[in-house]
C-alpha cells in the first residue's frame, strides 16, 4: 500500500479516537448554510515522508496533482495573489470583484528584501542559498506577517517552509530536506492536496540545485476533521489502499521558472472511487 494512505488512515484514526471536540465552543468558521462548523481536532501533529523512497500521494481517493501543482506554482513561481491566475476555482470564495486575496501567499512571496547579495523575494534567496550556502541553517521563507494580516482574505494555513541539506555518507549529490509548517488544516479536503505540493516543490528545486530528494515533515499545529465530514472520512480510511504510483519529473526543466503544471506526472496510479461534493467550510 501507499505509505501516504498509512499516514492518513492513522492520523484520521488518532483525531477521531483521541482528539477534541470542539462543539460548544466559540469557533469562526461556519457552512454556506449558515451552521456552526464544529472539528473534531488533534494538537500538533507531525508526519514524515521520505521522498526517495515513495511520492506521498494517498490511493484511497485520487489527489489532483496537475492541480495541486499548478497552486503551488502559482504561489511559488508566479508569485501570484490573484485568481485568474489559476486553473482552478479553490480561491474563488476568499476573492474579491478583481480576483485578488488580499496581501496573501503570493503577494508575500513577490516581496523583496535586502541582502548583502542584492535585493531578492524569498523564493530566490531559497534558491540562491541552496546553490551557494546549501549548509546554511537559515534557508526558509514565511509568509505569515503580522503587518500584513488585516489586508489578507484569508491568513495562510501552509505559512513557512525550512529547508535543510544534507550530505549522505557515500553519495556525491547532496540531500535536500524541507518541513512545512502548517497552522491549521482541513484534513479531509487538504491534507494529501498540500503534501503532494510540497513534495513536488521539494523535487524542483532539488533537480534545479543539483541534488536528490530526502525527507518532507510536515507539522499541523490544529489539524482537524470537520463534524460534517466525519461520516466521509470513517467510509475512506476503511477502503483498502493501492500500491503508490511512480512520479516523474520533466528532467530537461533546470530553471524553476520554466516549471508548468505539465511537468509533472504519474504512472500506475490507481485509486478508489473519488468523494464528490465535500462541503467547504468558509
Amino acid at each position: 500500500m501507499s505509505y501516504a494512505d498509512t499516514v492518513f488512515i492513522n492520523m484520521c484514526r488518532d483525531i477521531l479516537d483521541n482528539g477534541t471536540d470542539t462543539k460548544g465552543e466559540k469557533v469562526r468558521p461556519h457552512w454556506p448554510d449558515g451552521e456552526t462548523a464544529y472539528t473534531i481536532k488533534k494538537f500538533g501533529v507531525v508526519n514524515r515522508y521520505d521522498l526517495s523512497k515513495e511520492f506521498p500521494i494517498m490511493t484511497l481517493r485520487r489527489t489532483a496533482l496537475k492541480s495541486a501543482t499548478d497552486e503551488m506554482l502559482w504561489i511559488w513561481q508566479q508569485k501570484s495573489n490573484n485568481i485568474n491566475d489559476l486553473h482552478s476555482h479553490i480561491w474563488d470564495e476568499w476573492a474579491d470583484e478583481d480576483g485578488s486575496i488580499g496581501k496573501a501567499y503570493g503577494y508575500q512571496m513577490s516581496v523583496k528584501h535586502a541582502y548583502k547579495e542584492g535585493m531578492m523575494d524569498q523564493v530566490d534567496r531559497v534558491i540562491y542559498d541552496l546553490k551557494h550556502n546549501p549548509f546554511s541553517r537559515r534557508i526558509l521563507t514565511n509568509i505569515y506577517v503580522h503587518q500584513d494580516l488585516s489586508e489578507m482574505n484569508l491568513y495562510p494555513c501552509a505559512y513557512s517552509m525550512t529547508f535543510n541539506v544534507t550530505q549522505k555518507k557515500g553519495e556525491e549529490k547532496l540531500t535536500l530536506n524541507a518541513i512545512l509548517n502548517q497552522r491549521s488544516q482541513d484534513v479531509l479536503a487538504a491534507n494529501n492536496w498540500n503534501v503532494v505540493q510540497y513534495a513536488v516543490l521539494v523535487h524542483m528545486l532539488a533537480q534545479v540545485c543539483d541534488m536528490q530528494v530526502g525527507e518532507l515533515v510536515h507539522v499541523i499545529a490544529d489539524a482537524h476533521i470537520y463534524d460534517r465530514h466525519v461520516p466521509l472520512v470513517e467510509e475512506l480510511i476503511k477502503r483498502e489502499p493501492f500500491p503508490a504510483p511512480k512520479f516523474t519529473l520533466n528532467p530537461d526543466i533546470k530553471d524553476f521558472y520554466q516549471f508548468t503544471r505539465n511537468d509533472v506526472s504519474l504512472e500506475n496510479y490507481v485509486t478508489g472511487e473519488q468523494i464528490k461534493d465535500i462541503p467547504v467550510a468558509i
